[in-house]
């Protein structure tokens, strides 16, 4: 495990970028807010970083106090990493950074690797109230994807891959190119639900309010 390198500025941002401002490690965060995740899982949705740079961003964000590992009781006997209470203070640092940064997205390049779950997000930050939404992406290179989100969640995982684990609040199905302009910042949540370009289903109150506007 490498010492901590500082810029020792007594500055709660300098301090802050001590501990997160390492390449990789605010994306290790994007993953472990889904849950729970296994190295293999983390390496293969963080394309690009390599085997030796993750095992090492891993050891620092758990030295300081981000994410804790543990070991799945039998027959997985596997170890997952999970984010921490202060790791998962992160989350709206990322929402954030991930607003100011929608300008910067403009056209995919053809280098640029694409998950579902990378829409989850952008998602949550258009989305107001509590409550588990069940969200299908069409088409595009997303292939069909299925993830959920946890709407106004303040303790455990913001989103998760896969179906909802309990029966949804809300579903939303929309396309490619919607999330795509959700995620640019081109168009609002609600403004998509009104023109028909994301499709909400179900009859509790969350789904109601998002048909609602």
């Amino acid at each position: 495990m490498s010492p901590r390198r500082s810029y020792d500025q007594y500055c709660s941002a300098a301090r802050a970028l001590d501990v997160v401002g390492d390449r990789w490690t605010l994306l290790i965060v994007r993953e472990l807010l889904a849950g729970p995740r296994r190295y293999t899982d983390l390496h293969a949705d963080l394309p690009g970083v390599s085997t030796d740079v993750l095992a090492s961003r891993l050891k620092d964000m758990e030295r300081d106090g981000l994410t804790t590992r543990r070991r799945l009781p039998p027959p997985a006997a596997a170890y997952v990493y999970e984010l921490s209470p202060r790791g998962r203070e992160l989350l709206p640092v990322l929402q954030a950074l991930g607003a100011w940064g929608a300008g910067e997205l403009g056209e995919r390049r053809p280098t640029d690797a694409v998950r579902a779950h990378w829409c989850a997000l952008p998602l949550l930050r258009g989305l107001e109230g509590e409550g588990l939404v069940e969200v299908r992406l069409r088409g595009g290179d997303f292939h069909d994807g299925v993830f959920h989100l946890y709407a106004g969640a303040v303790e455990g995982p913001a989103y998760g891959e896969g179906p909802a684990p309990a029966e949804p609040d809300a579903r939303l199905v929309l396309d490619a190119e919607t999330c795509v302009a959700v995620g640019r910042g081109e168009v609002r949540v609600a403004d998509a639900v009104r023109d028909g370009r994301i499709e909400v289903t179900g009859d509790g109150v969350f789904a109601k309010a998002l048909r609602e506007g």
